[in-house]
């Protein structure tokens, strides 16, 4: 128990206390004010009891059920008594139930607080007296109104300083288990009950998804342009003496991916702050109609990429459209990457295929190096992980592998046919 007085904690609750005693004081001001009013109507005894009654509970009580009311007691809790909420920091009331046990919560903050105060203020202000009394003057001295006390001006006055000490003592033992019973029941009222904590960490599990997904969009987007930058700038220093107008192609291509990266990068980073200042554009995402831009910038680097395309992929639901777009950007950017030769030499067959049995993307090219499979960490693999979690959502098949020499991708998407009416 002695324990108690050396812990910092002690005090810190006692504070969190007196703070609910402050509160008190404050209610008391207003409903003196308002029996006042009540008093000046001149009702009878029943209803003037009755409507004072509820003029003294209704204050806290409205006040406590104010959404702010839950993000301020979490501060002064996590501060003051210690305790550390599973949601943090602790937000406002958001729910009817969450008010209610607020509401409750801040009502016994004030019974609790009030009850500190109160000896606090007795044993605080006798206990100046104690004190101060082996100090004064021999004969008696009022101690409180009405009653007084004998100095003599001898060691027997000693009980008084050691009264005053004994007080101050078990004023601070009792304050402890108070506040260690606010601290045990904080997270139970204040924080959040076991639906609340399941819905919590449904929203976490949905914010981590989707910065995942918007990792992956920044890896297939930023990954293609630096991958093509690359190749473009290696083609055109190449070819700079002899073929000044295939460079200068080269250079322009370079300029438009870097454009079209800054801009996929911008459109990331303003998801992931959850920027929605007024007036800010939210940059489209590229679909399959996309390709051909896709395709002429791969072009541009000396890679030869020939595509079939066949079906209306017009009647693509758009979120295949977009997530097949990225497969079809990370397979050419795969391609750049393994091909082990020459841009000149590399050739790259692309078929898109829209029929009754679904979308089909397949896409083949020459490989020096087989890419990386998801889990080897030491040779990266990314790209095609990242592959196989896009089909995963739409429910499809990947196949990747060597045939014949050469690395093929093929991915099927099940998606309903839709007609134009």
């Amino acid at each position: 128990m002695a324990n108690v007085l050396f812990r910092g904690s002690t005090y810190l609750r006692w504070v969190y206390l007196l703070l609910g005693a402050a509160l008190v004081l404050a209610f008391i001001l207003v409903d003196s004010a308002l029996v006042a009013l009540v008093a000046s109507l001149g009702l009878p005894q029943i209803p003037t009891v009755l409507l004072d009654a509820v003029l003294i509970v209704a204050p806290p009580v409205l006040l406590g059920l104010l959404p702010a009311v839950r993000e301020v007691e979490g501060i002064a809790v996590e501060s003051l008594l210690g305790v550390r909420f599973e949601e943090r920091p602790l937000g406002p009331s958001r729910t009817w139930p969450q008010r209610r046990r607020t509401a409750l919560w801040f009502c016994l903050h004030l019974i609790t607080g009030g009850f500190v105060g109160v000896l606090s203020t007795i044993v605080v202000g006798l206990g100046a007296v104690l004190l101060a009394a082996p100090f004064r003057q021999p004969g008696r001295h009022e101690l409180v109104p009405g009653i007084d006390y004998q100095v003599t001006g001898n060691w027997t006055d000693l009980w008084m300083p050691a009264a005053a000490l004994a007080a101050t003592i078990a004023l601070m033992l009792l304050s402890a288990p108070i506040g260690a019973l606010l601290a045990y029941s904080a997270p139970r009222m204040l924080g959040p009950t076991p639906a609340e904590r399941i819905e919590l960490l449904e929203r976490r599990t949905a914010t981590l998804a989707e910065r995942n997904r918007l990792a992956r969009e920044l890896h297939d987007s930023v990954g293609h342009a630096l991958s093509l930058v690359t190749l473009q700038a290696a083609a055109a220093r190449r070819v700079l003496a002899t073929d000044p107008a295939f460079a200068e192609t080269a250079l322009a291509a370079m300029e438009t991916s870097a454009r079209a990266a800054l801009a996929d990068l911008d459109h990331v980073l303003g998801l992931l702050r959850d920027d929605r200042r007024p007036g800010s554009a939210t940059a489209p995402q590229a679909t399959l109609g996309d390709v051909a831009r896709l395709v002429e910038a791969t072009r541009a680097g000396g890679i030869t990429v020939e595509v079939h395309r066949s079906g209306d992929l017009s009647t693509l639901p758009a979120a295949v459209s977009r997530e097949a777009y990225r497969i079809v950007q990370e397979g050419l950017t795969n391609a750049i990457r393994h091909a082990g030769r020459p841009a000149g030499e590399v050739e790259v067959n692309l078929s898109i295929s829209l029929d009754s049995s679904g979308l089909l993307l397949e896409l083949t090219n020459p490989v020096a190096a087989v890419p990386a499979a998801e889990g080897d960490s030491t040779r990266g693999g990314r790209g095609l992980a990242g592959i196989r979690e896009r089909v995963a959502v739409l429910r499809g098949t990947v196949e990747a592998g060597l045939v014949g020499g050469r690395w093929r991708l093929a991915v099927t998407l099940p998606v309903a046919v839709t007609t134009k009416g």
